[in-house]
């Protein structure tokens, strides 16, 4: 289970993962322009259709995850870990001492899966994600590239 780069032709389909796995989910010009993008990367793991994909941007020597996506089945699978550690090996390539991530509050899969990938909370943005039920906050958490083994 290798993560690769996102390539343009890749944009259909894993719009179409996004969408199962969150809702609104990003479009396919979206996930596109930023895999493409000097600042931005993306990567996915197709088996042989794709289960998961992160997106990345990376700004002077800090990066952020914007996005990580499993599909719903795939889920509790070593997925979501292999693009955690894919794409904090591609921010290391690209000069990134620093990964940054907002997760919601009330997603204790990814909060743990981060957890285990050494992210630390570092603040809180109030009311970052919309609910139907109402604000959700987000927790702000960060991961010092320096720390892992090279």
């Amino acid at each position: 289970m290798t993560p690769r780069l996102i390539m343009p032709a890749d944009g259909e389909a894993l719009s179409s993962l996004h969408a199962r796995a969150f809702a609104p989910g990003w479009s396919s010009d979206d996930i596109v322009n930023m895999s493409t993008s000097p600042a931005g990367f993306g990567l996915a793991i197709y088996l042989p259709a794709p289960v998961g994909m992160v997106l990345c941007r990376t700004i002077a020597d800090e990066a952020e995850i914007l996005t990580l996506a499993v599909d719903p089945d795939a889920r509790r699978g070593g997925v979501g870990t292999a693009l955690v550690e894919a794409a904090k090996a591609q921010a290391r390539a690209r000069g990134c001492v620093t990964l940054f991530l907002e997760v919601a509050q009330d997603n204790g899969a990814a909060i743990s899966l981060y957890k285990q990938a050494e992210f630390h909370n570092v603040g809180i943005r109030r009311g970052y994600y919309a609910r139907s039920t109402g604000a959700m906050d987000a927790i702000v958490m960060r991961h010092d590239l320096n720390s892992d083994a090279i």
